[in-house]
């Protein structure tokens, strides 16, 4: 049965992949944010377009040091993504404390850019910003370029996904709305269809 959908409610019908963790540091101050809105753009070199909306405190980062983190999390965290992406690292200066330490999120060090990487996710994208200011200010729409990538051999090997029954808690999570995510349960090998002649 086809049903209409208003236009409002679009992006939502193809806004199921993965989402992800910016992590920014500048000045000494880490801040961490969840994001729905990603997406490949470039297999060489690795590019990546992510929206960040102008008015959160990592825009200001991400504009500043022209750095972020994408990292990538799993079932187990979907408290801390949600979290994460309903406060604002702004709200920290009133705590004195950053979001990795009022919710004692553990993190380690990225090996190029030295960004903070968030423990546990299932994979971590460090990026530099492709300098694009019309996308930037009119689309909140970044660009960056990946120069390293890490993930956990438990669910992605070889270059591809993995994930299975036995690794369910570390499937990536899915924004449907409102704080609602979904995992991908089960995955299934396709096969080429015979032509029809």
């Amino acid at each position: 049965m086809k049903t209409p959908v208003e236009l409002s409610h679009a992006s939502r019908l193809v806004n199921h992949g993965p989402t992800v963790l910016i992590s920014t540091v500048h000045e000494g101050r880490r801040n961490l944010m969840a994001a729905a809105w990603s997406m490949p753009v470039e297999f060489s070199p690795p590019r990546i377009a992510v929206v960040i909306d102008k008015s959160t405190f990592t825009c200001e980062q991400v504009h500043a040091t022209g750095r972020l983190a994408l990292n990538i999390p799993c079932r187990l965290q979907a408290d801390l993504t949600y979290t994460v992406g309903s406060v604002s690292g702004r709200d920290d200066l009133t705590h004195g404390q950053d979001k990795f330490t009022r919710y004692n999120i553990a993190s380690f060090v990225g090996p190029i850019l030295g960004l903070p990487l968030v423990e546990g996710c299932v994979a971590w994208l460090e990026c530099r910003v492709i300098n694009e200011p019309h996308t930037q200010q009119a689309y909140d729409t970044f660009f960056v370029e990946v120069v390293s990538a890490q993930a956990d051999d438990r669910v992605f090997a070889h270059g591809r996904w993995k994930m299975t029954p036995e690794n369910l808690d570390l499937h990536t999570l899915h924004h449907l709305g409102a704080g609602v995510f979904a995992v991908p349960s089960e995955t299934l090998q396709g096969r080429m269809l015979d032509s029809a002649q």
